[in-house]
């Protein structure tokens, strides 16, 4: 059983890998170039990491196989959905939100690499999940 001191760890890592990224690449390149170099960070350093998981819905009875893809999924735990936008909208934040309901996990970092600071524009979001972990 994880508790909250792990996954709070767990995301605060991940930020600092971000970082590295961010301070070596600079601003201004493609997601995906930025999702594969945090991705590179993180198998290097020991983290398990699926990419570009197909999230399926289910509604009711009815099983949607759908193309919602989640970014990266850290240890199974931490779900990090990565941006190069002018800024982070609430839309961003429901969509993760979203994403950490239906794969039922309990923390997940937006990140936003189209910034000049990715410590202030970065948004570590928890759930139910989260509140449900022992101390």
């Amino acid at each position: 059983m994880y508790t909250k001191k792990y996954v709070t760890q767990l995301s605060y890592e991940i930020a600092g890998f971000a970082i590295k990224v961010h301070k070596n690449l600079g601003p201004g390149l493609l997601e995906s170039i930025y999702e594969e170099c945090l991705k590179f960070e993180l198998k290097r350093n020991g983290y398990s990491i699926k990419q570009q998981i197909c999230t399926p819905i289910i509604y009711d009875t009815l099983l949607l196989e759908t193309n919602l893809r989640v970014d990266l999924l850290a240890n199974d735990l931490v779900v990090v959905e990565l941006k190069t936008v002018n800024e982070l909208l609430p839309v961003h934040q429901a969509q993760l939100l979203t994403y950490m309901k239906i794969l039922e996990k309990p923390q997940g970092l937006l990140i936003n690499f189209f910034t000049e600071n990715i410590t202030k524009s970065m948004k570590p979001l928890v759930n139910g999940y989260f509140n449900l972990l022992p101390e």
